[in-house]
C-alpha cells in the first residue's frame, strides 16, 4: 500500500503543515472541510505544495519524522525544488473531482440541457 508524506499551507503561506496518509485526496479534502479543526481561522492549510510517495509506512515514517524536524526555512527549500510557484497540486490529483465539483454549482435543468446538447454534437 502506497503511504505520502506532504505538506499543506494556506493561501498566504504563513503555515506549514507536514502530515502522512494514505489517501492523499481525502485527506486534502478534510483539510477543506475542517478547516478550523487543526488551524485557527486565520490560516485555513488547503493548499497541497508538496507530496512524496513512499512503499513502506515505516518509510512514510521515518520522511514524515525528518521532514518534521527541519526549519521553516528547510521546508521552503524542499518544496521550491518540485514546485517553485507553490501551486496547488490537488487540482493534477483529483481532476475528476473537480470538474465533478464545479458541475455540481450548475443549476440541474441547464446541466440536463448541456448534456443533451454534448450528446448531439458527439
Amino acid at each position: 500500500m502506497k503511504k505520502y508524506v506532504y505538506i499543506v499551507t494556506d493561501r498566504n503561506r504563513n503555515s506549514l503543515h507536514v502530515g502522512t496518509s494514505t489517501d492523499l485526496i481525502k485527506t486534502v479534502k478534510f483539510y477543506r472541510d475542517m478547516p478550523s479543526l487543526f488551524f485557527d481561522t486565520s490560516n485555513h492549510a488547503t493548499r497541497l505544495v508538496y507530496f512524496e510517495e513512499l512503499n513502506t509506512e515505516q518509510a512514510a515514517l521515518d520522511r514524515f519524522q525528518l521532514i518534521s524536524t527541519y526549519t521553516r526555512t528547510q521546508k521552503e527549500r524542499l518544496i521550491r525544488q518540485v514546485n517553485p510557484d507553490w501551486i496547488d497540486l490537488t487540482i493534477g490529483l483529483d481532476f475528476e473531482h473537480v470538474v465533478y465539483r464545479k458541475l455540481e454549482t450548475i443549476p440541474s435543468h441547464k446541466l440536463i440541457r448541456d448534456t443533451l446538447i454534448v450528446r448531439k454534437t458527439a
